[in-house]
């Protein structure tokens, strides 16, 4: 093969956290590599999650050979139920990732084509028409995740997903330093390289002293221990397993990923959990305080909400008392601190203690600076393009790769949306035609319906909250025929606003009475004259921006009067039937004691 047409498609997952989803096109056969989703933060009002753009698939979907995942996070797997939805499309990924892929599948869209799924591991190789795909194991916070290297006839296209090195790793956690440096001997075109944990140049601390960290914490601990950790991050979970055992206490596992994810992660021996260390939550009567573990796992800040409502005494089985060890055992990211140390503070105002793992080991799923230069020498990449990260992460990434050899216009700081084509005669690439490329809000069963529009809406009612307008008139007769009503929500308290109430009606009067005398006739301005009017007028008094919504009905006078006029002969056809009824019912009465 030689001269082959590539392009490398950047479809989410750069100059922001999570989300990842890239491709590679050779000769117009496209490899999906991830497809994952991202949590919104406190800007995305009432949002769920956030996925890629749909219309990649609707425009390319006939050209996509497969989605090829590197680990089973739902920053890489998240997204597949909307695409498996509309697109029948293979899916590759290891063994445990697979079976989380079909989890997560199942759990939004209950059927789940098994046709679809394709178990792989490192040391497979798929032909394509165009390309080969193999795999190399990475180390993350999960077993089994794997790199993805695109075989071209210009080189290799490596793209590594969440990973870092970590010698001292299970052997599940593993990556392979020879699989990489065969790689790196073979021609390596361009490295889609993970930013995450770019900024960090001092090494992470090894899972095994995070393991023994966590024994000796349990160790000195006199009471219940509740554990707050991720329910994906099964490394993690391990660990806390592990230390229970050492220090001959029991689990009760709680959080609403964690029982599909334990189970299935048991079931392929990927979790070692001894006989009779899990309990049930009717054990915990029986359970001495000193012998129990709470591990409390969910979805990025579910665990902190939970501990919350423990907290508070408002969680239906546990509650904070004195004594208690709160064990945060993940390194929260920047966007939760806040939320962290809001429940540090409700934990110790019911009685417990808080240790924060992070505050005391620097421990990541991902590489740091020292990771990535090293990767870079390995691999040796003519290109580099810097991914999964926020902007300054993937510039930090750049400068590291300029430090150990690369060329400044050899690294790609791209964004979400663009495409960029291989120029062989050149030696370089250049923007191409763009991608799909925009953030999908998922707001409970809606995908897509959710845009800019709506979320500002949403933030302003978060802000200066809702402003109603009623009005009934006749534009016949361009005459009100009723008193305009009006009222709020999260704006003002009314009973303490009544001279503001009366002044805005005053200002609907104003508004419907101009347009009917100077314009013609017309619904859309008749509301926005309305609008606009009680805008002006409610900034000017309590600079305040409510959402205005006016609600203008229309009644004909005529039809009201004739209306009222038949309603009253009804009524009193029924007052007359009722008189009738009684005298009836008067007679028969006197009829039977005549006969009696």
């Amino acid at each position: 093969m030689t001269n082959q047409k590539i392009k490398i498609m950047i479809l989410s997952g750069t100059r922001e956290q999570g989300k990842n989803m890239f491709a590679v096109d050779v000769d117009g056969q496209i490899f999906v590599m991830d497809a994952g989703l991202k949590y919104p933060d406190s800007s995305l009002f009432g949002i769920d999650v956030v996925i890629p753009d749909m219309e990649f698939f609707a425009e390319y979907g006939d050209k996509v050979s497969g989605i090829f995942l590197t680990h089973g996070h739902a920053d890489s797997i998240g997204a597949l139920p909307y695409i498996l939805r509309k697109y029948d499309i293979d899916v590759f990924g290891s063994e445990l990732t697979i079976a989380l892929a079909k989890i997560e599948v199942k759990r939004e869209n209950k059927k789940l084509d098994n046709k679809l799924f394709h178990v792989i591991d490192q040391d497979s190789e798929i032909e394509f028409k165009s390309a080969t795909v193999s795999f190399f194991h990475t180390t993350h916070s999960i077993p089994d995740s794997l790199g993805i290297v695109v075989h071209t006839s210009e080189g290799q296209i490596v793209y590594t997903g969440d990973f870092k090195f970590d010698p001292s790793a299970a052997p599940n956690y593993r990556t392979d330093m020879d699989r990489l440096a065969k790689i790196g001997l073979d021609n390596v075109l361009a490295l889609l390289s993970d930013s995450s944990n770019a900024e960090a140049w001092f090494p992470s601390a090894s899972e095994q002293s995070i393991e023994k960290y966590v024994t000796d914490v349990f160790r000195n601990a006199k009471g219940r221990i509740i554990v707050a950790a991720k329910a994906s991050n099964l490394n993690r979970v391990q660990e806390v397993i592990n230390a229970a055992h050492k220090t001959g206490r029991r689990v009760l596992l709680t959080g609403r990923d964690l029982a599909k994810i334990v189970r299935t992660s048991m079931k392929l021996g990927y979790l070692d959990i001894p006989d009779g260390l899990l309990m049930r939550v009717k054990d915990l009567k029986t359970t001495p305080d000193e012998k129990t573990v709470i591990l409390e796992t969910g979805r990025m800040g579910e665990p902190l909400n939970s501990l919350q409502k423990m907290a508070n005494k408002r969680h239906s089985m546990i509650k904070i008392h004195k004594g208690d060890l709160v064990f945060i055992a993940t390194t929260p990211s920047h966007s939760v601190e806040t939320m962290v140390a809001q429940t540090s503070d409700m934990v110790y105002k019911a009685g417990g203690t808080v240790i924060e793992l992070g505050r005391n080991k620097h421990t990541s799923g991902h590489a740091t600076g020292r990771d990535l230069q090293l990767l870079i020498d390995t691999l040796k990449p003519k290109f580099l393009f810097p991914v999964i990260g926020d902007y300054r992460l993937m510039e930090i990434h750049k400068k590291l790769a300029v430090a150990v050899g690369m060329k400044k216009d050899s690294v790609y700081l791209s964004q979400n949306g663009e495409s960029y084509l291989y120029d062989p005669k050149r030696d370089s690439f250049f923007l191409s035609d763009p991608v799909p490329g925009e953030d999908i809000m998922i707001d409970g069963s809606g995908v897509g319906d959710v845009g800019n529009i709506v979320l500002r809406d949403r933030e302003i009612l978060s802000d200066d909250g809702i402003f109603i307008a009623v009005v009934t008139i006749d534009r016949k007769k361009k005459k009100i025929i009723a008193q305009p009503q009006v009222t709020s929500r999260g704006f003002v308290y009314i009973k303490a606003n009544h001279k503001l109430m009366h002044d805005s009606i005053e200002v609907i009067r104003t508004a419907i009475n101009n347009n009917f005398e100077h314009k013609k006739f017309d619904w859309t301005e008749l509301k926005q004259d309305i609008r606009g009017d009680l805008e002006k007028f409610l900034y000017k008094q309590t600079n305040r921006r409510p959402v205005v919504l006016p609600v203008v009905m229309e009644v004909n006078q005529n039809r009201h009067r004739a209306m009222q006029k038949k309603n009253a002969q009804n009524s009193e056809k029924k007052t007359n039937t009722k008189k009738t009824s009684k005298n009836n019912r008067t007679k028969e009465h006197k009829t039977v004691e005549k006969d009696k």
